[in-house]
């Protein structure tokens, strides 16, 4: 399966003091947020908005986290993350995630995540459009 490039994303980030313990290494919590930010900014490349969302009513839902911790990022640290959709099928999609440092090319972090899309509030699963996942433009329905 082809993944079209508005399937992927890469995104900066700057580890900040909050997101570190005294020892000044990165909570492993806070790649969750670093990826869950760059997931935001793919979907709403995708064409799933806020207020396509508010409009829809039509949640991208976390179903599954597999996360590999392969090496600490400190405080200060400038890091990437680099998203894509990787498969698709009926109403669920998987996307993966690296966590990279550029200034040395070492990859922190891996990740994949299923994610189904789910009305709300009726909590209904809602079949991926067609022409996914060149676009997640929902128009309202099923």
């Amino acid at each position: 399966m082809e993944v079209p490039d508005q399937c992927r994303i890469s995104t900066d980030v700057r580890v900040m003091y909050f997101d570190t313990d005294a020892g000044g290494v990165v909570h492993n919590i806070v790649y969750l947020r670093f990826i869950e930010t760059a997931r935001t900014y793919l979907a709403i490349q995708m064409g799933m908005s806020f207020l396509e969302i508010e409009r829809t009513g039509i949640h991208p839902v976390v179903t599954r986290t597999e996360i590999d911790y392969k090496r600490a990022a400190k405080l200060g640290d400038e890091l990437r993350i680099d998203g894509r959709v990787v498969e698709w099928s009926g109403i669920r999609f998987w996307v993966e995630f690296e966590v990279i440092r550029p200034s040395d090319g070492v990859l922190l972090v891996k990740c994949r995540q299923a994610l189904a899309l789910v009305k709300m509030p009726e909590g209904r699963p809602v079949r991926l459009p067609a022409g996914f996942p060149a676009s997640l433009a929902l128009d309202g329905g099923e």
